[in-house]
């Protein structure tokens, strides 16, 4: 393990970025934060659960763009679309223990992380589905439902609409301005667009909030 891989330079980068953002965790956040990049890491050179292979690049990538977007969650209850190797639920669900997080994912070896990762940094606040979202039927609807690089708009608020509450909001993740995605919404949703900075990203980020008018 070389010198820039280390935990404790992993963790000054982290802290570095978080103090950038305004984004204040206690330290054995951050060092959760770590250890669950550590096991992507780990289980990424077997399962390929993410493009990024250098773990200093997953802080900024993963980490800080996923915790990017913390101030905008609502309520109690928050739903992950297609949550991969668990972004950005599993950041979130560390920065926010007071709320409950189901993170939902088709794709067994994506699961199978995830509940390794969530058992392994003993989060209570975290419950993890593999389903379908067109199979997905919660007994409670949800207040927050964000997704990272999911789908389309389109097909991202008809497949999730119906799971979230009357006064919730959906939110998605996004590389550059969509604008051609946001334009073919259905009117019945105010739509906001706002610019993410994520310190050492170079590349656009937005984050699209939708909630009903």
């Amino acid at each position: 393990m070389s010198s820039a891989t280390q935990p404790e330079h992993l963790a000054t980068q982290l802290a570095g970025g978080l103090q950038s953002m305004g984004c204040k965790l206690d330290e054995d956040i951050q060092l959760k934060l770590i250890r669950y990049l550590q096991l992507l890491d780990k289980w990424n050179k077997t399962y390929n659960l993410t493009a990024v292979r250098d773990i200093q690049k997953m802080v900024p990538q993963h980490l800080l763009d996923s915790l990017s977007v913390n101030t905008y969650l609502r309520g109690e209850r928050v739903l992950d679309v297609g949550t991969g190797a668990g972004l950005p639920g599993i950041p979130l669900a560390l920065a926010n223990p007071d709320k409950q997080f189901v993170l939902l994912d088709s794709a067994m070896k994506r699961t199978r992380f995830v509940l390794q990762a969530v058992g392994e940094l003993g989060l209570k606040n975290v419950q993890v589905v593999q389903s379908r979202i067109e199979d997905y039927q919660p007994a409670d609807l949800f207040d927050t439902i964000i997704s990272r690089a999911f789908t389309a708009m389109e097909d991202f608020v008809s497949a999730t609409e119906h799971l979230c509450t009357s006064s919730g909001r959906l939110l998605a993740m996004k590389g550059r301005f969509p604008a051609q995605e946001i334009n073919s919404l259905p009117d019945q949703w105010q739509i906001k667009s706002d610019s993410l900075e994520v310190p050492n990203v170079n590349a656009e980020r937005h984050v699209v909030t939708l909630v009903r008018k």
